[in-house]
């Protein structure tokens, strides 16, 4: 009751300028304590979170596999413009040329194209889909849509149509991590680590770029494609990799998913089947509450996605040079082939909700979060927890609608 009388005489002075210096006075404290306890939160770190889970075998045990994933996020560190830079973890050329895939097991199967079939399909057995964007320019048209599974992060699945594109070319602009740094200002390291000549399977690392108040993000990445006639199931997902120790910086994304279904499509132009259609489906663990990554996407969704079209209309230029063409692009050409009829008629008895991944964490309770929490825990969230990876449209995204709040105060 005191703190009510108090605020009431507050409301009661005579001018709006002294219940406002007032009020002032009234919440310093509190904001200092919050200040307080953000500083201590991300300077504390207790010796426990230093064990080695990473270290301990989980491959054939789930229940080990679901302790390192929920005991790692537990990590706090401190923010990034704190502590010193670390160079990009990579093995040496000399190690990721003499590895092969084909000594192992792979890492991308038959099953990743089952589940991502069933994306295509739309019959994985998960939420509906809930279309949030439907835009086009001359060259591309392009359309998005949302779902909120019960468990994991939200999932995306887009839409684009380019124009006088094939899918050759666009399955080898997609798999190019020697010119995507050219185009991809967010990609600062790429390296192949694996690969297998008869599968074309691929196991690659990507450090990504971030803004000052974040660390950069580090991806390890198995990668394969299929071909059934002239359409192509490229799928990309986060594996683990023993050659690449983990690192306080960068920090690693262990939850990744983004897969493409290319073919060739109609053309709005002139109804020629001269463009090409592609289905992204992609989630990943981005390290801060869903519901801050949707409003992110929401807002810098379109601006990232216009900047893909260049990239592509430069590659085409690229290519008709008669330039060599980089290792990653002449792997992408390495498909394995499919029936894909078949393929369905076999696991037509397969739950697909199943193959999906099962490592995602479970969604946190309660959407109605206070904006202030939302506005200063997003920054503080995303600086401190050591998972999941806060992609450019969230960055952008949340960066906009924030700058938006402060030119109204």
């Amino acid at each position: 009751m005191g703190l009510v009388a108090a605020l009431l005489e507050i409301l009661q002075r005579p001018t709006f300028g002294e219940v406002i210096l007032e009020l002032g006075m009234f919440m310093a404290p509190i904001w200092i304590a919050v200040l307080v306890g953000v500083l201590v939160g991300w300077s504390w770190k207790p010796k426990w979170a230093n064990l080695a889970i990473d270290s301990v075998p989980t491959t054939n045990v789930p229940a080990l596999q679901n302790l390192s994933f929920g005991f790692s996020t537990l990590k706090l560190q401190v923010p990034s413009w704190i502590k010193e830079t670390h160079s990009p973890p990579s093995i040496s050329s000399s190690t990721s040329s003499s590895l092969q895939l084909e000594a192992k097991k792979s890492v991308v199967t038959d099953a990743d194209l089952r589940y991502l079939d069933g994306l295509v399909e739309e019959q994985d057995g998960g939420p509906a889909w809930i279309q949030m964007m439907d835009r086009s320019t001359p060259n591309m048209s392009y359309q998005a849509w949302r779902r909120d599974p019960e468990t994991g992060p939200p999932q995306y699945r887009s839409r684009t149509v380019y124009e006088d594109a094939t899918p050759e070319m666009l399955r080898d602009f997609f798999w190019d991590d020697e010119f995507r740094l050219k185009w991809d200002d967010m990609l600062i390291h790429a390296e192949t680590l694996e690969e297998c000549p008869t599968t074309g399977t691929m196991v690659v690392q990507w450090v990504r770029k971030f803004p000052f108040f974040c660390s950069d993000r580090e991806y390890i990445i198995g990668r394969r494609i299929w071909e059934s006639g002239r359409t192509y199931y490229c799928v990309t997902k986060g594996v683990p990799c023993s050659s690449v120790p983990r690192r306080n910086k960068p920090r690693r994304v262990d939850l990744y998913y983004s897969s493409w279904f290319i073919r060739a499509a109609e053309s709005k132009r002139d109804g020629r089947m001269t463009a090409c259609e592609v289905l992204l489906f992609h989630y990943e663990d981005m390290g801060i509450p869903w519901e801050i990554a949707k409003l992110g996407v929401r807002q810098g969704m379109w601006g990232a996605v216009r900047k893909i079209d260049p990239g592509l209309r430069a590659y085409q230029k690229h290519r008709a040079s008669g330039d060599p063409i980089s290792r990653c692009a002449f792997m992408a050409q390495v498909n394995t082939k499919v029936d894909i009829e078949n393929l369905r008629s076999m696991g037509s008895e397969t739950n697909l909700s199943e193959i999906e991944p099962e490592d995602s964490p479970e969604k946190p309770a309660g959407r109605n979060i206070p904006r202030f929490l939302v506005v200063g825990g997003a920054i503080a969230l995303a600086c401190s927890l050591d998972r999941g990876l806060l992609t450019k449209a969230v960055i952008f995204g949340v960066a906009r609608r924030f700058a938006g709040i402060g030119k109204r105060l």
